[in-house]
Parts: structure tokens; C-alpha cells; sequence
């Protein structure tokens, strides 16, 4: 017995959702990875770092930058110059 229209219909309609769903699992997971596995923020091109000082993390304000270090270092920058106008010890 031949199934009616509107099932065929339903049925193709939730394939065609599974794939989409899917494809759209697999292109969200592959942005988070791509986006998540560079540890080292990008840096200014203005802003040079001391010596044996990398990157965790960079916050930007009005008028400056901010750049934790891991040598437990906050490094504030001028945004326009990029000199270094404060060092924050962390302890």
C-alpha cells in the first residue's frame, strides 16, 4: 500500500531538518574550536613587550591598553604611543 502524500512530505521535511540540524552542530563546533585553541591574544601593533613577557590576556579602555603577562605582571600602555605608562605586580 502506497503512503499518502502529506507523510511523504513530512517525512522528507524531517530529514532534510536532521541534516540541517546537524550540519549546523557540526559548523558551530568547528568555530569554537578554531576560535578557542589560539591561547596568545593578539597584541597592537604599537605595543611591544618586555623581554621574556607573553601574553594571557589584553583589555583595551579609552586611552590605553592593558596586558596581563604570565610573569604575574599588569602592563598598562598608552593607546596612542604605546609606552608603557604602569607596571601592577600581582601577588
Amino acid at each position: 500500500m502506497p503512503e499518502p502524500g502529506h507523510l511523504r512530505l513530512l517525512r522528507l521535511l524531517v530529514t532534510t531538518l536532521t541534516v540541517v540540524m546537524i550540519v549546523g552542530v557540526v559548523v558551530v563546533v568547528g568555530l569554537l574550536v578554531t576560535r578557542l585553541t589560539d591561547d596568545t591574544p593578539p597584541l597592537p601593533d604599537q605595543i611591544a613587550l618586555p623581554d621574556g613577557a607573553g601574553a594571557l590576556a589584553v583589555t583595551m579602555g579609552p586611552g590605553w591598553y592593558a596586558v596581563v603577562t604570565d610573569d604575574q605582571r599588569i602592563l598598562i600602555f598608552d593607546a596612542t604611543s604605546g609606552d608603557l605608562r604602569q607596571t601592577v605586580e600581582i601577588e
